[in-house]
């Protein structure tokens, strides 16, 4: 039988001058513990050409997206806050910013739904929550 973990993602992004900073906070809700998992971003534009300066545990997979490790989760708890910081390409007025999961550690997550999130960013510099 396959464990069964509910994860889910909340935090914020800000956007201003070409820049995201997203915070996101992975939580396990259970029944079972997570051994490893990882977060997927994804942004509705390409991010700038050239190194991005990622936090360790995280790399770019894509023109427009960047996969986490959140690691270990223990039932109903939440994970280390991951903190990212892109350049995108140009300047854009508003993007899409998408998070899911990318990897459970072989759990099977029956209420997908709270895993993944949906949020319009503003480039206004205020903060936007999911």
């Amino acid at each position: 039988m396959v464990p069964e973990a509910d994860l889910s993602y909340h935090g914020a992004a800000v956007m201003a001058d070409g820049r995201m900073e997203v915070r996101v906070a992975p939580r396990n809700h259970g029944p079972s513990r997570v051994a490893d998992s990882a977060v997927r971003l994804r942004w509705s534009v390409p991010l700038a050409a050239g190194a991005q300066g990622l936090p360790s545990g995280c790399v770019r997979v894509g023109v427009a997206e960047v996969v986490c490790r959140t690691g270990a989760l223990a039932a109903d708890a939440s994970g280390e806050r991951i903190e990212v910081g892109v350049r995108l390409r140009g300047r854009p007025q508003e993007v899409v910013l998408e998070v899911e999961t990318a990897w459970s550690g072989g759990t099977v997550d029956r209420n997908r739904g709270n895993d993944r999130q949906r949020v319009l960013v503003l480039e206004t510099g205020d903060a936007y929550y999911f």
